[in-house]
């Protein structure tokens, strides 16, 4: 056997070799396991996914989060909650008046909301995929959150209300690097259909990419906010397929608007830009 196919087995020895370690050390961090649902999880530390979970509930929480410093890993496989149907009020991951919970690498399905965080703090939600929810992809209600490199697909089908990829209600959030694609809204001519929503008096989103969002019998918006006279919108961009009636981004705040810049958006008619501060290099067709 010559010297450099033995260098190239050799190699291909050690790949392999790293790649079993990084694997098994994928679960090293991990405090326990959930292994069924619905679950409750009421001892801080990493709590992971070691295979794909599914539930028929129609209301309630596949998993509550009943205490503070949770981090919710689940390494890729999926939280399914398809099988309670469109009339489902169930919720993927729910926390109430906790602090520090993390919600990282989960395939969330089917649920009335993906993740549904309120009164927290310091949330982080990262690295998740989010598909078929009826009303809300991603829901964090909380001060010092961050929403980042989530892919959010296909929310709606509901009877009535609004429904949005992403809400987010707080201060000094950040919100960044999200794909939001083919949010759908409702008969009710009073609701919204929303890529990223927030409200809250300071913060950054960025960097987002938000599309196909549909208005039902009521308005869609790209990005919708209220407040915000501190926070900055930058550098996202905004595409629906056919021309549309609705907003690119729409500030309902008179006094107290975001600045804008360096944002596209295309495709909605009734306007691109609603009451930014125009902080230069938007585009809109």
């Amino acid at each position: 056997m010559s010297t450099r196919l033995l260098a190239l087995l050799a190699g291909a020895c050690l790949w392999l070799a790293a790649a079993q370690v990084s694997a098994a050390e994928s679960y090293d961090n991990c405090t326990g396991f959930i292994d069924a649902l619905p679950a409750t999880i009421s001892t801080q530390g990493t709590w992971c996914l070691r295979k794909d979970l599914s539930t028929s509930i129609t209301s309630g929480n596949a998993i509550t989060v009943a205490t503070n410093n949770v981090t919710i890993d689940c390494n890729d496989f999926k939280l399914g909650g398809l099988a309670a149907g469109l009339g489902t009020s169930a919720l993927g991951i729910r926390a109430d008046n906790r602090v520090n919970i993390t919600i990282r690498q989960c395939v969330l399905r089917g649920f009335w909301s993906g993740s549904f965080i309120q009164d927290g703090a310091g949330t982080l939600i990262e690295d998740n995929r989010v598909d078929n929810s009826t009303t809300v992809g991603l829901w964090v209600d909380g001060d010092n959150s961050i929403l980042r490199r989530n892919h959010v697909s296909d929310t709606g089908g509901n009877t009535g209300g609004n429904v949005a990829g992403i809400i987010s209600q707080g201060d000094n959030t950040l919100i960044a690097d999200n794909v939001v694609s083919g949010v759908t809204g409702t008969s009710d001519v009073d609701g919204e259909s929303r890529g990223i929503a927030f409200s809250g008096y300071a913060g950054l989103i960025r960097g987002n990419y938000i599309s196909s969002i549909l208005p039902g019998a009521g308005v869609a918006k790209g990005i919708a906010g209220t407040v915000g006279y501190m926070t900055i919108i930058e550098q996202n961009v905004i595409i629906n397929p056919v021309a549309t009636a609705g907003r690119g981004m729409d500030v309902s705040a008179a006094s107290n608007r975001p600045v804008c810049l360096n944002n596209r958006v295309r495709n909605f008619t009734v306007s691109a830009y609603d009451t930014c501060i125009d902080g230069g290099g938007n585009f809109s067709n």
